[in-house]
């Protein structure tokens, strides 16, 4: 009788530690069913909130994202506060940064999101788990939580911590941490569905900046791209005062325009808008390069724009092309983060192209200048730059390796001009990120 009990005992714990472990799976277990997911991933839309501790106050913003198979992307990153969107759209047409508030989009030859992670993107996050052979793995509650390397531009984001559901291994919440292993990045999903029916609407450029197709309203006319401009940006660095110039005499607003509205234009500030007026003028005088003046006729408000002003080593160029600001006001932000061995130089308003700003100037180890406008509506034509993600928005950097770089991006309705023939991109990326609070004079 007491044998059988004993048996009867061990039968009833062997069924508790099964029933026990019902549901829960080991790590390699897990990993061969996010491969399986991630292969067979047909579209997705989540929303959430991104929380970034990277400044001195903690900002928060409102994510969408939206992706249909094979190459479809939407993400739009709202501040609640100041009611500003940016879209970052990829479509049949390429890949867009849109900011509808100020009718302003850049277009991008770029292979975007392959070659740049984003901490909202599943495939972004799957893959870092996939590709970690050191990852770590632990459950909670509901959710299996990884935690692996980060990959990211920002190198200061050593890893993060990835909370995916039992159930269906969406994504609940994500943590980006330093190399001190606090949180900078974190973002919460209220929501995220797998298998979800996309109207193509959702992707589509003139539909996100709340123009119908069709519509001849005040909608951004992007340009086409004219290759030879962008090939040319870097290799004629050299030349920036004397090509400047010869823009300037023979068609003053060609360079103006491009300026104002590519952001490949914009690194130009320095090094390579002249190349742009160079080629821009040869098209325009032949009549054989219809995007150039269609760009520039949706940006004639930002004529004087052309050497963007923004480079160390154009100033001279800048302040011929920038106003003193008089009586108009101007709301600056600075940045809370200087690199080591840097100070500021001076600071001056300005009018740029009709828009209110200030002009920046930083030196030192490095030496680099911040220009800050309030755009008006303008279009803006496709540029080679690279997508930058410095989470509150996305940046544009462009400029040839070795040479001055531009990162330009918008925040809270004030465009910035960040350029540098020798900072760093990751001291750019931190500068970029820093800028928050009013700056007080």
């Amino acid at each position: 009788m007491r044998r059988r009990i004993s048996f009867l005992a061990v039968i009833l714990l062997c069924l508790t530690a099964v029933l026990a472990g019902c549901g829960t799976k080991d790590a390699e277990s897990v990993v061969k069913d996010l491969d399986k997911t991630l292969n067979g991933l047909e579209s997705y839309h989540g929303k959430g909130t991104m929380t970034l501790h990277t400044g001195q106050q903690p900002l928060e913003y409102q994510v969408d994202v939206s992706f249909q198979k094979p190459q479809y992307y939407r993400i739009a990153l709202t501040n609640a506060k100041k009611d500003i969107t940016q879209i970052v759209l990829r479509n049949d047409e390429g890949v867009f940064v849109l900011t509808p508030r100020l009718n302003k989009v850049f277009r991008f030859q770029s292979d975007w999101p392959a070659n740049q992670g984003q901490v909202y993107l599943y495939q972004t996050l799957v893959q870092s788990i996939l590709l970690d052979n050191s990852r770590q793995f632990a459950v909670d509650n509901d959710a299996y939580v990884f935690d692996v390397m980060a990959n990211y531009q920002n190198g200061s984001l050593a890893r993060q911590k990835i909370w995916l559901n039992k159930s269906d291994y969406a994504p609940s919440k994500v943590q980006v941490s330093d190399a001190n292993a606090a949180v900078m990045v974190e973002v919460k999903f209220d929501s995220f569905q797998f298998g979800s029916k996309l109207e193509k609407s959702v992707f589509d450029t003139q539909t996100n900046m709340g123009t119908p197709a069709g519509d001849k309203g005040d909608k951004p006319t992007i340009a086409a791209p004219d290759d030879s401009n962008n090939s040319s940006n870097s290799s004629n660095s050299s030349n920036n005062s004397e090509n400047s110039s010869a823009a300037n005499d023979g068609s003053s607003n060609n360079n103006s325009d491009q300026a104002a509205t590519s952001p490949d234009n914009n690194s130009s500030d320095s090094n390579s808008n002249n190349a742009q007026a160079d080629s821009n003028s040869d098209a325009n005088s032949s009549g054989n390069n219809p995007d150039n003046s269609a760009s520039s006729t949706d940006v004639d408000n930002s004529s004087n724009n052309g050497s963007d002003n923004s480079s160390s080593n154009a100033n001279e160029d800048a302040e011929d092309t920038m106003v003193p600001a008089g009586s108009q006001s101007f709301v600056a932000l600075e940045p809370s983060y200087l690199p080591d061995g840097v100070s500021e130089k001076d600071q001056q308003d300005i009018v740029f192209g009709g828009n209110a700003g200030i002009v920046i100037r930083y030196a030192g180890d490095y030496e680099y200048t911040l220009i800050e406008t309030q755009p008006k509506d303008v279009a803006v034509s496709q540029t080679k730059g690279e997508l930058v993600d410095l989470g509150f928005t996305v940046g544009v950097l462009t400029g040839a390796e070795d040479e001055q770089k531009t990162l330009t991006w918008t925040y809270n309705g004030t465009e910035f001009r960040l350029t540098s023939g020798d900072l760093p991109q990751n001291e750019m990326y931190q500068i970029a990120q820093s800028v928050q609070g009013e700056m007080s004079k």
